[in-house]
């Protein structure tokens, strides 16, 4: 499998990795997934042969059991092989300091997280959101503190607005600290929002993206046509009308046809596909519950879209314009060259 490196940084990642959400099944991710251990093992064994090396949790996923679980099946003589990334921000408590991103919060939430995936340090700590109530400067120095310990390795954010990683970025600079490597955000076929400044962002200041939702849900392996949508996350967060529109029916459409022209290849690989040509990305989460869904998955790194078909798919999921980014390219589109290309 490809490997990429991640940002401005050393560190190396495949092209697809495995999200563990799906473990455990507690709170509101009962329906999410409920794997336990057995079917765990079996899941992070297929990844790994597959040349998966980054499994992406949070200590929020299931209360804390999506870790536990990572912690008890991961092979200890394999743990050099395994980039380990988490997130901390949620709340995992009733007192004041078990939410956000303070120095009090961070500090014993990584310690937490270290404890229930019974390893010495985290390959990517990452900051689930962000928080408005605490000084953005308190935030990273802490993170820099578990750096400088050996806690963690490299450290990462996830659903920030650019202004708010840019920031972040300016700000560690200033105080020669641990800068963010990574941000982790919601990019498919059919969110396409980032492209408008998150992902420029993160190219222009060696951020990699990390891919989360890239199916939509599971939309985009077509098994919601006709509007079902029993069971899995979709079902769970009724967010099939969001997708299940003229729009979406021609992504689907077009994902099928290109599906149809590669033995072997289904819907939900060509979604993944697309991702994995778009520029700024560096990985791509898989949220599979079954080996059969794990499978199907990790199949999308063995082949590649042609040009035509990467235009095919832009042009079936093109969304407008907003503002400002309409004004750059209606008025000064030759000093504004596009990252990504709008088709015609």
């Amino acid at each position: 499998m490809e490997m990429r490196f991640l940002g401005r940084s050393g560190l190396q990642i495949s092209v697809l990795s495995f999200g563990a959400m799906t473990f455990g099944g507690s709170g509101i991710f009962a329906n999410v997934g409920r794997t336990q251990a057995d079917e765990a093992r079996r899941l992070l064994a297929m990844c790994l042969e597959a040349g998966v090396n980054l499994v992406d949790t949070a200590d929020m996923y299931s209360e804390g059991q999506s870790e536990e679980i990572l912690g008890r099946v991961l092979d200890k003589s394999r743990r050099n092989e395994v980039v380990i990334a988490t997130k901390a921000y949620a709340r995992m408590g009733k007192a004041a300091h078990d939410l956000g991103l303070s120095r009090r919060h961070l500090i014993a939430a990584c310690e937490a997280s270290l404890r229930r995936l019974n390893t010495d340090w985290i390959d990517l700590y990452q900051v689930h959101n962000f928080d408005s109530l605490v000084p953005l400067e308190e935030t990273l120095r802490a993170l820099d503190d578990l750096v400088a310990t050996g806690k963690v390795r490299y450290i990462g954010c996830s659903n920030y607005f650019a202004w708010q990683l840019t920031k972040a970025l300016g700000l560690s600079e200033r105080l020669g600290i641990a800068r963010f490597i990574s941000q982790q955000i919601q990019y498919s076929l059919l969110v396409r929002d980032v492209e408008t400044e998150m992902l420029p962002a993160g190219i222009d200041l060696g951020v990699g993206a990390l891919i989360w939702s890239p199916l939509a849900q599971g939309f985009l392996t077509g098994k919601f046509r006709g509007g079902r949508a029993e069971g899995g996350r979709l079902a769970a967060t009724g967010r099939l009308q969001q997708y299940d529109d003229a729009r979406g029916q021609r992504v689907l459409d077009a994902c099928e046809q290109i599906a149809a022209a590669h033995p072997g290849a289904t819907s939900g690989q060509v979604a993944l596909n697309w991702l994995l040509r778009r520029p700024g990305v560096s990985s791509v989460i898989l949220g599979a519950r079954t080996e059969e869904q794990l499978r199907d998955n990790l199949a999308a790194a063995t082949w590649s879209l042609s040009d035509a078909e990467t235009a095919q798919l832009d042009a079936a999921s093109q969304q407008p314009l907003g503002y400002p980014a309409a004004q750059h390219r209606m008025f000064h589109g030759e000093r504004n060259p596009p990252l990504f290309p709008r088709s015609r």
